[in-house]
């Protein structure tokens, strides 16, 4: 009997993430991240937000925010709901540990495989995001996070630094169409 062995690959499909320069925008795809859901339970806000801060120094963000730390990214996804982003490196398994720290005060769920993220960086990246979406650009400043649709995805789009730098995280199943709607706009200001 043969043995076989899995590799992962990444959104797009691939070995090694996939970089693209197109002027002077450079699109990278980031495989790198664990993604954990997280939804505090009925009238258990106070808690999670006191068991998050003292057990694990994670902040929780007000609506429309991220907020990035040296070791996760919390971005604010609805009433009561976040995305929490760490190193799948030295987070393997972050949803559990998430789950340990606020045991009973909300729900956690395991997202990584669910989304594919991309590191957008350039010097004006407006252009780029007027051609993505009806969202004004103009106005997103460093900590900004909002959902909106690309092509007919649901995305969100967390603004990094104004005008230059952006992540976007979109559905996991729709990455090549994410990535060519992402590298046309980028094509077509370039």
């Amino acid at each position: 009997m043969s043995e076989q062995f899995l590799a992962p690959l990444t959104a797009l499909g691939n070995d090694t993430p996939v970089v693209e320069t197109i002027g002077s925008i450079t699109i990278r795809e980031n495989p790198d991240l664990a993604i954990a859901s997280l939804a505090a339970r009925k009238d258990r806000g106070a808690e999670l937000y006191s068991k998050l801060k003292s057990d694990a120094g994670v902040h929780l963000p007000d609506p429309g925010h991220a907020i990035f730390a040296d070791d996760v990214t919390t971005i604010w996804t609805g009433v009561d709901q976040w995305l929490l982003l760490a190193p799948i490196s030295s987070h393997p398994d972050y949803a559990a540990e998430v789950k340990t720290v606020v045991a009973n005060s909300a729900s956690v769920t395991e997202q990584t495989d669910g989304w594919v993220v991309f590191d957008i960086a350039g010097n004006n990246l407006i252009p780029l995001l007027e051609r993505l979406c009806n969202l004004n650009s103009k106005s997103l400043s460093a900590g900004d996070a909002t959902r909106c649709l690309i092509e007919h995805l649901g995305c969100l789009i967390i603004c990094r630094e104004s005008g230059r730098e952006l992540t976007i995280l979109g559905p996991r199943s729709s990455a090549a169409s994410l990535h060519h709607s992402l590298v046309t706009a980028a094509k077509s200001i370039a």
